[in-house]
């Protein structure tokens, strides 16, 4: 029986894995705070419903497909926001949830891209340019509380299709989009060679132009609000012309968050409709957050060694476990327990036996440094 994990897939575990759980506390402790409920939905869904209305986006020409003993066309769920459909059915509005787990790609496996990962969402149902700013303030206090330097990015999708309007382009608009977006990728030069087959190659002039040039389309109007109420939050953020991102769905304000870190997009969002609602949200990648976080583990971990003082030993890791500190008992050899601290990286030990009980102060070592010293249960509490 071969035990290797399918391609695409993982285990994660050890710091890896409690690293990714405390930036998961850190994400819905934000989410939380700003109003937002959350929710759990299915993992499989039925085909037509995962497809939807986007057919021709890519992520849902990678779905997992499958079928149950009734033979029912069914799907993995490749992101959440095609289930809002269902959920957002006859709430009282703005309707503000959040999600974070698992969805599921079948697409090319790539370094730091697997087809299984965690996905977390954050969603307004009923929302105006003002609820995108608040977006935009989670994003943001998202990734400074994780230690990550970033840089906003905004742009309309109408003051888009306004701009190819205006340039008399109105064959193959998406394609032609598609193409302008590329110019954070490309040089200018193949850009401009691609426009060349819409015959829109003049675009790349407009574009190249300085804001301020942008304030005769009557949609910029909604980059100026977005950018005023993002003040409100103190929140800074850039308008990129050429910024485009979800062709099929997004119809209004589109949002990317890049680093100067990786070449990737950290987050990206936009307003779009649900169930002919205006809508907007963001989503993070649990994965890649987890690769850039400047995150220093708040746990502290200690191993208790019981040298047949179970009771006192015990009594001790309640009361640190109350202050949160991760606490393992071992009993016998006190080498044993001295390896399985090594092996998952516990820092401190604290050694009780019977000359220990009858002094009142236990030997705790720093196994970091070598450091030993005894001390009082008063004192092993406070440092923690």
């Amino acid at each position: 029986m071969a035990f290797e994990a399918v391609k695409g897939f993982r285990d994660i575990e050890g710091e890896k894995a409690q690293r990714k759980i405390e930036i998961r506390n850190i994400i819905e402790q934000i989410f939380r705070s700003y109003g937002f409920q959350a929710v759990e939905t299915p993992l499989i869904e039925q085909e037509d419903f995962v497809k939807g209305n986007n057919q021709n986006d890519e992520a849902v020409s990678d779905i997992f497909k499958l079928k149950d003993r009734g033979e029912r066309k069914l799907a993995l769920r490749y992101e959440f926001t095609f289930q809002l459909k269902r959920l957002a059915q006859n709430k009282k509005l703005p309707y503000k949830r959040y999600q974070v787990g698992e969805v599921f790609r079948d697409e090319p496996v790539a370094e730091n891209r697997w087809r299984q990962f965690t996905q977390c969402d954050v969603d307004i149902i009923g929302s105006s340019i003002k609820d995108e700013a608040e977006i935009l303030s989670i994003a943001s206090k998202v990734l400074e509380e994780l230690g990550i330097d970033f840089a906003i990015n905004i742009n309309n999708r109408k003051l888009l299709n306004e701009i190819m309007e205006k340039a008399g382009i109105s064959k193959d608009k998406e394609a032609v989009i598609r193409e302008i977006d590329k110019l954070d990728k490309l040089s200018e030069k193949e850009v401009r060679d691609n426009l060349k087959k819409y015959k829109a190659e003049k675009l790349l002039e407009i574009f190249n132009k300085k804001e301020k040039d942008f304030e005769k389309y009557e949609n910029y109007k909604e980059i100026k609000a977005l950018k005023e109420a993002c003040k409100n939050y103190g929140v800074e953020v850039s308008f990129q012309p050429t910024l485009a991102r979800g062709l099929s769905y997004y119809n209004g304000s589109v949002f990317e968050i890049k680093t100067k870190e990786v070449k990737q997009t950290i987050t990206a969002g936009g307003s779009y409709l649900v169930n002919g609602i205006q809508s907007t949200g963001i989503s993070f990648g649990l994965d890649r957050l987890e690769v850039l976080a400047k995150l220093k583990s708040q746990n502290k971990k200690v191993v208790i060694i019981s040298f047949e003082q179970d009771k006192k030993s015990i009594e001790l890791a309640e009361k640190l476990r109350k202050n949160n500190v991760i606490c393992s008992v071992m009993y016998g050899k006190p080498t044993k327990a001295l390896e399985y601290a090594n092996a998952y990286s516990i820092e401190n030990a604290v050694f009780i036996g019977e000359d220990e009980i009858k002094k009142k102060k236990f030997k705790f070592k720093n196994l970091k440094t070598g450091k030993e010293e005894f001390l009082s249960e008063k004192d092993i509490l406070e440092m923690f």
